[in-house]
């Protein structure tokens, strides 16, 4: 390990490289901050340009362009609720009410340096346990995938406010709902598409998240009312304001730690990914809140005991940590395993491939610096990451001062020119705009959106791997408890899911 550390060393720190390294995060970043334009797209832009550079050099530049987008794409969901990424979905949960109260620079400094210390962690995990959790990752079989994705709807509680769990289940039911639209490609039939050659495909992620979040936000600040005047004089004063106090660095260190290793193991896992890490890594933060954090809050000072989902710091810093150490653990099946662990590993893999690389078990020993240099420049990029933007962000910042009459069309254009130069096509926009008012309509009657993206983009998931799992167990559910690690999931999803039921209970049994 020291050996091949020493390799990644000598090949990224020299200056074409380092300068490589640079380059590519700070192409992501400015990607990333476009709704729309995520990781994947930021790629597959810049493959083209890699053809000339030698194997390590294209990986490491187009490894610092992935998390470069991932890190900046927290910036457009926390300034204007608009997470075209789907990892940074739960970021925009508490990050964007804590912008709209004023404390939008203390909102990006957390991302930063939540992003930053999971990405180190996870960088460093990946040195100490890469071979070791190849082998736990190719032991996972689809039951096991099934239940990890059931647990991770079974977290919808999380989603909801006191007395709302029902309200957040509803949600969620029609987030798998809406998965289901499209083709089946098991039976190869149409399902709930209307004969519109449109929707063969399904509703695309995008123009659901673009939908529920951007555009609706944007109609509910153009409404007369209590969103004419979203920022006061004094919340304009406050956006500059990057410092962290010790009283919250404390609070946050352990949710960053916590979060990062969950991240780190979820990321590990074929076809996991940093969505469903940043959802589990935020429902466990406030399912461990301690009750004080259910207090309202007006001060800075008291930031640490806001609401979850109304600005709470621990509920920025959790998904954030989390998916950055997710996105450096999927290079663990990428690399040891030849398994992208994502949708972005996907085209890295495309990438290597084209380079003539097999990524697998000999990766490290046939193309030892290319193993290394992206493990070595995936800790250098952090630190590049961390010095681009700290300066930055009281500049950032500002864009929530902007006038409304300017800032709901500035929402509007983001939106829709992201939705649009990804399809090209005028229908997604009609959809979009439906979506939209449907989801207003919802939040008027206090339907909380967040359960609607996590079942939409688990639904997919949910049922490929129970459909694998029951065609193994020839129609059966013993695949349930058949083996050990399907067991032990079926049993921490059981107590998940009745967590509210037996805390009620208990509480009545107290009183």
């Amino acid at each position: 390990m020291i050996e091949g550390l020493l390799i990644g060393l000598n090949t990224v720190l020299v200056p074409e490289n380092l300068l490589l390294v640079l380059s590519g995060c700070a192409i992501g970043t400015l990607i990333g901050m476009l709704p729309g334009l995520g990781p994947i797209s930021a790629i597959a832009l810049m493959i083209p340009v890699t053809y000339g550079f030698d194997p390590a050099s294209g990986m490491i530049l187009l490894a610092g362009v992935y998390y470069g987008a991932i890190f900046g794409g927290s910036t457009s969901s926390i300034l204007i609720n608009a997470p075209g990424v789907a990892g940074t979905v739960a970021t925009a949960f508490d990050g964007y009410p804590l912008a709209r109260s004023g404390f939008a620079g203390k909102a990006l400094a957390i991302a930063a340096y939540s992003s930053f210390v999971g990405g180190t962690l996870a960088a460093l995990f990946l040195v100490l346990s890469a071979p070791w959790l190849s082998d736990i990752a190719l032991g996972f079989q689809s039951a096991d995938y099934f239940l990890l994705m059931l647990l991770g709807l079974t977290l919808v509680s999380a989603f909801a406010s006191r007395g709302e769990y029902l309200k957040a289940l509803v949600m969620t039911c029609l987030g798998l709902m809406l998965a289901t639209v499209g083709t089946d490609l098991t039976a190869g039939v149409q399902r709930f598409t209307f004969g519109r050659s449109d929707l063969i495909d399904g509703i695309s992620f995008l123009v659901l998240a673009m939908g529920t979040f951007a555009l609706s936000e944007a109609i509910m600040m153009a409404l007369p009312g209590k969103n004419a005047d979203m920022f006061d004089l004094q919340s304009r004063l406050r956006t500059t304001n990057m410092a962290v106090s010790r009283c919250e660095a404390a609070e946050l260190a352990p949710v960053v730690g916590r979060s990062s290793v969950l991240g780190f193991l979820i990321g590990t896992l074929p076809g996991a990914g940093a969505t469903i890490a940043s959802f589990l890594a935020y429902g466990a933060e406030r399912r461990l809140a301690p009750s004080s954090h259910h207090n309202t809050a007006s001060s800075e000072s008291d930031l640490v005991n806001k609401p979850f989902g109304e600005g709470n710091i621990r509920g920025l810093a959790a998904p954030e940590s989390a998916n950055n150490a997710a996105c450096t653990g999927s290079f663990v099946p990428l690399l040891t395993l030849g398994i992208p662990g994502s949708g972005t590993t996907a085209v890295l893999l495309g990438a290597l491939i084209a380079y003539g690389i097999q990524p697998g078990p000999r990766l490290f020993i046939d193309e030892p610096e290319v193993f290394w240099a992206v493990i070595v420049s995936m800790y250098v990029g952090n630190v590049f990451l961390l010095v681009l933007n700290l300066p930055l962000i009281p500049w950032i910042a500002r864009l929530l001062t902007i006038p409304r009459n300017y800032l709901v069309p500035i929402i509007v254009f983001f939106s829709t020119m992201g939705v649009y130069l990804v399809s090209f096509n005028t229908f997604d926009i009609q959809l979009m705009v439906i979506i939209a008012c449907i989801a207003v309509f919802l939040r008027k009657l206090n339907f909380p959106m967040a359960p609607l993206l996590l079942g939409f983009i688990l639904g997919g998931m949910l049922e490929d791997n129970l459909r694998r799992a029951m065609t193994l167990s020839d129609g059966s559910w013993s695949f349930l408890w058949d083996r050990p690690l399907t067991m032990s999931l079926t049993v921490i999803t059981v107590a998940v899911l009745t967590s509210p039921l037996m805390r009620l209970l208990w509480q009545r049994i107290r009183t």
